[in-house]
């Protein structure tokens, strides 16, 4: 199976490296795709470097989306390639959508939220809202092919869960 993460400068470090290393325990082929080919740095000042740009990533190549947490997301959902890839996997009932703390604010920008359930940042609770999702002040919060957390603390109940859904898959 294969996961694809998106990256941009001031992602979250811990919810882009522990699902990262989580998912490549169980045996998925893990990419990093961001917006350019080079190193960029999380907020903390961890560097990773992209396997590939994003709009080189063909989701129907992947069975899963994550979305780390984090000033990224920001950066991200400005960017069209980023956005249609998020909307791609959203609405491909096939493929799996995890989002992390602020990640929501993407699927915000990919129009793909409508009357779904949603944990978040509760900074973002509002915006999510206002785009017609159910908001739900829960850990991890799943609905269909959507997985959301609130954020880093909530990391190991939403890593268990991600786990747990995708073994159901296969």
């Amino acid at each position: 199976m294969k996961a694809l993460i998106l990256v941009a400068d001031g992602f979250e470090d811990l919810s882009l490296f522990l699902p990262w290393y989580r998912l490549r325990e169980e045996g998925f082929d893990v990419h990093l795709a961001g917006p350019m080919m080079h190193a960029v740095a999380g907020a903390h000042g961890y560097r990773v470097e992209p396997d590939l740009r994003i709009h080189e990533a063909n989701p129907a190549e992947y069975d899963l989306l994550v979305i780390p947490d984090g000033p990224a997301v920001e950066r991200l959902r400005l960017r069209e390639e980023a956005v249609d890839v998020t909307r791609t996997f959203a609405q491909d009932g096939g493929s799996r959508v995890a989002a992390v703390g602020h990640g929501p604010q993407l699927l915000i920008s990919a129009g793909v939220l409508d009357n779904r359930a949603v944990t978040c940042d509760p900074g973002i609770r509002d915006d999510v809202r206002a785009a017609g999702a159910n908001y739900r002040d829960e850990a991890v919060v799943r609905d269909g092919n959507l997985l959301t957390a609130r954020g880093p603390d909530d990391l190991p109940a939403f890593c268990r869960r991600l786990v747990a859904t995708l073994a159901s898959r296969v």
